[in-house]
């Protein structure tokens, strides 16, 4: 049998008994969604800022880099929304290696997949209890939306996940505005077909039961630059890109156009200090634009305490430096906030 039956692991509301939210933090999470609606409907011309590390691996340095956000997030609120990333789950091109905090708590321990889903939402709950910031998370297993979905307020869709039919229902079923990417491809006309679906009402078998889903008028799209047959990156985030985006929507019934730049990835070839280039060319193409100005509502940023990368296990090990890819560091980062909230 190629199935190993290891433990049956407890259904969300049960999670969420054992593990339940206080008053103060289930209040800031209503009002940060009522805020980051309004983005995303037009009825705010706040921008958003999506940004964190690329995986968040350990509690201790994900929540001094809240902190620290929450801080940033006190000086420029008239104008920019901070949605930390709190990424729980991270995708792996073959499946092999760490695959984040859900799976491996302790990254240099074997996986623990009960111990992982409550690290997973205890750590969203503490960062929204201590710093007033409500965060986003890489939905890469649509059953896990139960886990975290009283948390969340921002739903990444990643590149090889946006053609799936169960995560494109899942999102349909969501309250909150959920990012489908393009897929590695770089097919536009994949990732518009999954907003379709994302906003349509659909019937479906989830976690065991027969449900029925509103659809989801939040779900817009991200640009994270394409792979061509060669592997070689090609990015999306140009002025010509961001036409051809625009009129795309416009072809497209589809409520509440909007769309997420993200900075890294194919856009930036994992280079992670071009992020800070990228950022300044989408800005000036969409203060040169209004309607690109309308269009773009954030950009998707990959930021730690420290500049770079490091293997696990690492010896020494960097506090704050991510063990997954490379991200910008503290310093970086503040100066690119502040430069996008002086330029949006």
């Amino acid at each position: 049998m190629s199935f190993h039956f290891v433990k049956k692991l407890p259904i969300p509301a049960e999670v969420k008994k054992q593990y339940p939210l206080s008053d103060k933090v289930i209040s800031i999470k209503k009002e940060r969604d009522a805020q980051i609606r309004d983005v995303f409907t037009g009825k705010s011309d706040k921008f958003i800022v999506i940004i964190g590390p690329c995986s968040a691996d350990s509690e201790a340095p994900v929540l001094e880099y809240i902190h620290r956000l929450a801080k940033v997030q006190d000086k420029v609120g008239d104008r920019l929304i901070l949605i930390p990333r709190i990424y729980t789950n991270k995708p792996r091109t073959t499946g092999m290696g760490y695959k984040g905090l859900v799976h491996q708590p302790d990254p240099e321990k074997k996986p623990d997949l009960l111990a992982g889903i409550i690290a997973m939402r205890k750590l969203h709950a503490t960062a929204i209890d201590e710093t007033g910031l409500t965060s986003a998370d890489e939905m890469l297993y649509p059953e896990n939306w139960r886990y975290l979905d009283d948390l969340l307020s921002y739903v990444a869709i990643g590149a090889r996940s946006v053609e799936d039919q169960h995560h494109r229902m899942t999102v349909s079923g969501m309250d909150v505005p959920a990012g489908m990417k393009n897929p590695t491809s770089g097919d536009l006309s994949v990732m518009f077909n999954s907003v379709v679906a994302a906003q349509s009402r659909h019937t479906f078998i989830y976690r065991g039961w027969e449900v029925h889903t509103d659809g989801n008028e939040l779900a817009h799209v991200v640009l994270r630059g394409a792979v061509n047959k060669h592997g070689n990156s090609i990015p999306n985030y140009h002025y010509e890109d961001l036409i051809l985006l625009s009129q795309m929507y416009k072809e497209h019934d589809l409520k509440n156009p909007a769309a997420i730049i993200d900075t890294n990835h194919s856009n930036s070839n994992k280079q992670y200090l071009e992020q800070i280039r990228i950022v300044q060319e989408v800005l000036h193409s969409r203060n040169y634009n209004p309607e690109i100005h309308d269009l773009i509502k954030g950009f998707m940023i990959e930021s730690y305490l420290e500049d770079g990368n490091q293997k696990i296990g690492a010896n020494p090990h960097v506090f704050g430096k991510s063990i997954t890819d490379p991200c910008l560091g503290w310093e970086k980062s503040e100066a690119l906030i502040y430069d996008i909230y002086e330029k949006c």
